[in-house]
């Protein structure tokens, strides 16, 4: 019997979501992670492969319809993340234009995501390189972001993250770096502590800041108006040597984002 993508089978005493088809089938277990994916031959199974069945229910110990409610918005939406090719698709409240899909799918295919994102002003890089941590995150391969961004640009980076893809990130600034570190233990840095931060790049360009960004930076980083990082002048080549240090960890993700053309340099 052939199965598309998105049905569920059972096959060895467990039901699956179906990945792809063809010859094969590559399944997920439909409470597993990416991790437990298997591709199975369906002739060389012992048991058939077949269309996963549930039992009806008995219609005892039911809640109030409230809960059930609940129960039913919680199954669609689980099965909805599952079955797509995109784990982070039931945790975003819009829906991505088809080329604001492109940078995650480059970054899907590798190991280590390099990128440099230079999509024209207004085309929503901020989109493009909020999926990436968005799926990145629902898939398991993160758990901890840097945003390092202008000063003006770190409320516009926290609100989009907020309301598009329930991501609530701390901003980092000169302002609120006292506050955040008034309740901290002496050993632990902002950037330790709270793990989705949005951070200005005028605040960590000094010496201090800079070395505690490095010794506590997250596995991805997003860097947005990359162009500001080039090196020549003195505040320019501390933000130039910042992420030449963040490149030369070789599992580090780096997502460098700029609407400017460059000059040549």
């Amino acid at each position: 019997m052939p199965f598309s993508p998105g049905e569920l089978v059972r096959a060895r005493g467990r039901e699956w979501i179906v990945l792809s088809s063809g010859d094969a089938l590559r399944l997920r277990p439909l409470s597993g992670s990416e991790q437990e994916v298997e591709t199975l031959v369906p002739e060389l199974e012992i048991e058939p492969i077949s269309p996963a069945t549930f039992d009806p229910p008995t219609g005892e110990r039911t809640g109030p319809r409230e809960a059930a409610v609940l129960l039913r918005d919680a199954l669609r939406l689980s099965l909805r993340r599952g079955a797509g090719p995109f784990r982070s698709a039931g945790r975003i409240n819009f829906e991505p234009r088809a080329y604001q899909l492109a940078p995650l799918m480059m970054a899907l295919r590798q190991e280590t995501v390099r990128l440099l994102i230079a999509d024209d002003v207004g085309v929503g890089k901020t989109i493009e390189a909020a999926l990436i941590l968005r799926e990145f995150l629902d898939r398991g391969d993160i758990d901890r972001f840097a945003v390092l961004c202008p000063p003006h640009l770190v409320e516009q980076w926290t609100a989009e993250l907020e309301s598009k893809f329930a991501l609530t990130a701390t901003p980092v600034t000169a302002s609120e770096a006292a506050r955040l570190e008034r309740d901290l233990p002496t050993s632990m840095s902002v950037f330790e502590a709270y793990p989705f931060t949005v951070v200005s790049l005028d605040f960590i360009k000094s010496e201090r800041r800079l070395d505690d960004f490095l010794r506590a930076c997250p596995d991805m980083v997003v860097v947005d108006e990359a162009h500001a990082a080039v090196s020549g002048g003195r505040g320019r080549h501390r933000r130039f040597d910042l992420l030449r240090k963040l490149a030369e960890r070789a599992d580090r993700h780096l997502v460098m984002l700029t609407a400017t053309p460059h000059s040549g340099d």
